[in-house]
């Protein structure tokens, strides 16, 4: 029997389970997904970056500014009287103590470390020694431990222990040697004590290793002659075991010391480590730690050291440089903040029925966020942790956590923008009022207020309370509220134009206009986000270019007002510059203005209202100084009030008083009289706060022109120093100074260039008190401090991420609308546009945002200037002490602003371009479900 069979309808396996959701919606889109964690990554990455790179800047400022300052100011000293029971083995525990006890608080490095004795020095009277003045050469003598390791004996033997009775053995080097006319055996004669003579003899002659090596820095001499005061002097050694015959040698029991230097290693020194080591180090001179050094080796040691002056003074260039570098950087994350919203609401956009369809279909709220978060997690965590990994390898530095926590709050951001967009679209309708917008808007403009009035009144928050959080905030709050008061005006502007463009024949740039002023809905209200990240890119480039900006001028005139004009020459006291010279100086090719100066710092003037007062002396050409007084806007004056005809000794001369004198001298003729005792009559011809020859002195000093003066009293026509303004060649004036700058008719400098040829130093250098400046030399030494270059350097990186950041908010708002945008370019081109007609609609669209971002980013940028100004110290990037504040430039700011917009107008032309070419037919086929 035939049965027919039944149909069965089939049923899901009970062991097959549905495909997760969120494997399931990634596969789907996978494009999207890859653009999010691609946004993600550069996101996070920035963030993470950005405090390493801050971190590393300061870091390597701070250990080139301690290395700067010399081993003399970054090195801790301990001294204790040397006793007659001394010796070396006893003073090498003492080091071995001294090194474990502080470098438990302060990092400490073996090179340049020394311990040793030391005895104040003695005349050397023997004849036939080369004679640099008429003072006697002189004599230190020291103990240093381990000189053979840095040393190497050229002649003789090192010294042995003293003999009773005898001359003691010592060791110098074979250039003071050759440089005073001593020789190996000489037997040294270093005066009389109660005791009988003082001698010592020369039983070897040894040569530095290095010169260079911070071993012998802050040492009397040992490796060549010197002549601190005038006469020559060097340096000898003696053996450890004669400590005792050393002290008896020095005379005085009060000035023979011992020592033990204790360099610190300013390579590892860390910038956010300042205060502690500031702290241990002062409590080795004068806290606990100090008494319980005393107690723990002996009694009376004493440490010292300029340390603690060396990092007050970095602290303060930190933490003045930390707000002007936060700002970039702050910018950045502004602009980050308002594309991460503008990625999420595109999301949402794209996937609102969606999100509708799942809500009908009963799914509850908590759950549909959950699943988003599960999709954001897939994709953004991978490329956070990726991001942040790489950050901390590239750019090491040992803190790590900012840049962690703020790699993880941009992760968090990234991780829920899109989540917490989707979420409003269960809240409940609002009644379109506009109310809420405007109460916002009036909140955020009485913030901005409010902050700027705080941060003019009280200014940058003082030294040792960090970054002030008020002055970082002020710039971005300025661009907040220039973003809302440009979202009301534009779209009023462009529907004007629009109308206006509406009256023409064309119809591209009124449809163009027109989109431009609504959304993407119809409402005359576009979109405030990609508005506000162009204005926060531009205004935080126009206000960091200004900043720099200003620094390079500032530091220009700083470099001047140091030389005392484009290029200076001054001679030590006695030496004179020759006329051919300034006559070769003034036609150098670039001089403006040059002048030979006679300045003298011994002179006194008398018959003021309090008696006598010393003063400094400038005798010069009243026209040629007045012009480098007004080059430099220093000390300005009218070179007429200074003119005076020649006369007798009773007949005045007119001059220039400082401001501190110009009140004591008012009402009569003054004296000045001169070291020589010559006497000069003056009349007041006027007052200076300032006067280029002598940069920066707050000593009283007296202005007088050169041929009245000299007139009177001849001695006057003299020259010692050059001052010059223009554009002067370095190279050109190093070689005129070089070849007819240098005479001395004491033949001081004939000898010390002979006595640099035998040590084997450059016989053509200029000798100690001959100093050659140029404004340029001066203002490239300042600009090379890393505190600038790392500000410098950070800030054009934010510039470039904000730029990027502002380009794909421009972007992404294309995209936005692309959809409804391609759907009218494919009705209007069955109309008969044409595909480069439509080019320029897209064009119409997008350009006009970006011009009124550009334009209202400057304005802005002009405006932080000009309220905030007043609140920066500009003196840490200059690298010198400057009162000059912040003031509005205009090309400061034109130029990044329109370099952003040429930017961001190129990126919109390459969107324009790629979204241009959808064919018609696949438009149409679409449908039009928009």
């Amino acid at each position: 029997m035939t049965t027919q069979a039944a149909s069965t309808v089939p049923r899901p396996r009970a062991d097959r389970r549905p495909a997760p959701w969120v494997r399931t919606r990634l596969r789907s889109a996978p494009l999207a997904a890859l653009l999010m964690a691609a946004l993600a990554f550069g996101t996070v990455l920035l963030a993470a970056a950005f405090p390493r790179a801050v971190d590393r800047g300061a870091d390597g400022a701070l250990r080139r500014f301690l290395h700067d300052r010399g081993l003399s100011n970054t090195r801790l000293q301990a001294t204790s009287v040397l006793v007659r029971d001394d010796t070396a083995a006893g003073l090498d525990p003492v080091m071995r103590q001294l090194t474990d006890r502080i470098g438990r608080d302060v990092p400490l490095t073996s090179t340049g470390a020394v311990h040793g004795a030391t005895v104040r020095g003695r005349e050397l009277r023997n004849p036939g020694l080369v004679h640099l003045t008429e003072a006697n050469p002189g004599l230190d003598l020291m103990y240093l431990h381990d000189v053979a390791a840095h040393a190497t004996l050229t002649d003789g033997t090192w010294p042995g222990p003293a003999t009773p009775g005898q001359p003691l053995p010592i060791a110098i080097s074979r250039t003071g040697a050759e440089t005073i006319g001593i020789k190996l055996g000489d037997v040294l004669d270093n005066g009389e004590e109660i005791s009988g003579p003082v001698r010592t003899k020369v039983v070897g002659l040894y040569r530095a290793d290095d010169e260079d090596d911070p071993y012998w820095d802050d040492l009397a001499c040992p490796t060549r002659a010197c002549a601190p005061g005038g006469a020559w002097t060097t340096g000898g050694v003696v053996d450890g075991t004669s400590l005792a015959a050393l002290l008896a040698w020095g005379g005085n029991a009060k000035e023979a010391r011992a020592f033990w230097r204790l360099p610190v290693d300013t390579g590892v020194v860390r910038a956010d480590r300042l205060g502690e080591l500031r702290t241990a180090v002062s409590g080795y001179i004068t806290g606990r730690g100090a008494t319980d050094l005393a107690a723990a080796t002996r009694s009376d040691l004493r440490v010292n050291s300029a340390l603690p002056d060396v990092l007050d003074r970095a602290t303060a260039r930190y933490e003045a440089a930390a707000p002007i570098a936060a700002i970039g950087p702050a910018g950045v994350a502004g602009v980050a903040t308002v594309v991460l919203c503008l990625a999420a609401a595109l999301v949402t956009e794209r996937r609102t029925a969606e999100l509708r369809l799942l809500q009908a279909r009963g799914g509850s709220r908590g759950g549909v966020l959950l699943r988003l978060l599960g999709e954001g997690a897939v994709t953004v965590l991978p490329a956070a942790v990726l991001a942040t990994t790489l950050a901390l390898v590239l750019l090491p530095t040992p803190r790590w956590g900012a840049a962690v926590l703020a790699a993880g709050a941009a992760t968090l951001f990234a991780l829920l923008a899109f989540p917490a967009r989707a979420a409003l679209l269960w809240a409940r309708p609002k009644a379109r009022g506009g109310r809420r917008r405007v109460i916002g808007e009036l909140l955020v403009l009485l913030l901005t207020g409010a902050a700027v009035a705080e941060v003019r009144r009280r200014g940058v928050a003082p030294v040792g309370t960090g970054v002030d959080p008020l002055l970082i905030a002020a710039p971005l709050l300025l661009a907040l509220s220039g973003g809302v008061l440009l979202a009301r005006v534009q779209p009023v502007v462009v529907g004007w134009l629009a109308g206006a463009a509406g009256r023409g024949r064309g119809l591209v740039g009124f449809l163009g206009l027109a989109r431009a002023a609504r959304d993407t809905s119809g409402r005359r209200r576009p979109s405030v986000l990609p508005l506000l990240a162009l204005l926060i890119a531009v205004t935080t480039a126009g206000f960091g270019a200004t900043v720099l900006g200003d620094v390079d001028g500032v530091r220009l005139r700083a470099a001047r007002l140091t030389v005392g004009g484009d290029a200076s020459l001054t001679l030590p006291v006695g030496p004179t510059l020759p006329e051919d010279f300034t006559r070769a100086a003034a036609a150098l090719p670039g001089v403006r203005a040059g002048t030979g100066v006679w300045t003298d710092t011994e002179t006194f003037l008398m018959g003021t209202k309090d008696g006598s007062a010393q003063v400094t002396l400038v005798v010069a050409e009243p026209t040629a100084y007045a012009e480098i007084a007004r080059t430099l806007r220093s000390g300005t004056f009218d070179p007429a009030v200074l003119a005076g005809a020649p006369g007798g000794p009773d007949t005045p001369v007119p001059a220039l008083f400082s401001s501190a004198l110009g009140p004591k001298v008012a009402g009569g003729p003054v004296r000045l009289r001169l070291p020589s005792g010559g006497e000069l009559l003056l009349t007041d011809a006027g007052g200076v706060d300032a006067t280029p020859a002598i940069p920066g002195s707050f000593k009283p000093f007296v202005v007088v022109p050169v041929g009245p003066a000299a007139a009177r009293l001849p001695e006057l026509a003299r020259v010692n120093a050059w001052f010059g303004v223009g554009d002067i060649d370095d190279g050109q004036f190093a070689a005129l100074v070089r070849d007819k700058g240098v005479t001395a008719a004491t033949g001081l400098v004939k000898v010390i260039r002979e006595a640099a040829g035998a040590a084997g130093h450059d016989p053509h250098a200029l000798p100690g008190g001959y100093t050659v400046h140029t404004s340029a030399e001066v203002g490239a030494r300042l600009a090379a401090d890393p505190l600038q270059r790392s500000a410098q350097r950070l800030f054009w990186a934010a510039v470039a991420a904000a730029a990027g950041f502002a380009l794909l908010a421009v972007l992404l708002t294309l995209l936005r609308a692309a959809p409804e945008r391609g759907a009218m370019l494919a009705r209007l081109r069955t109309l008969g546009l044409r595909p480069r007609q439509g080019l320029a609609l897209i064009l119409a669209e997008a350009v006009p945002q970006t011009l009124a971002a550009a334009l209202g980013g400057a304005l802005v940028a002009l405006a932080a200037v000009g309220l905030l100004g007043p609140a920066f110290d500009l003196s840490a990037l200059v690298g010198a002490h400057v009162g000059e504040k912040l003031t509005p430039a205009l090309l400061p700011v034109l130029l990044p602003t329109a370099g952003l917009t040429l930017v961001v107008c190129a990126g919109v032309v390459a969107e324009t371009l790629v979204s241009g070419r959808r064919q018609l037919a696949a438009e149409l086929r679409a449908g039009d479900q928009r």
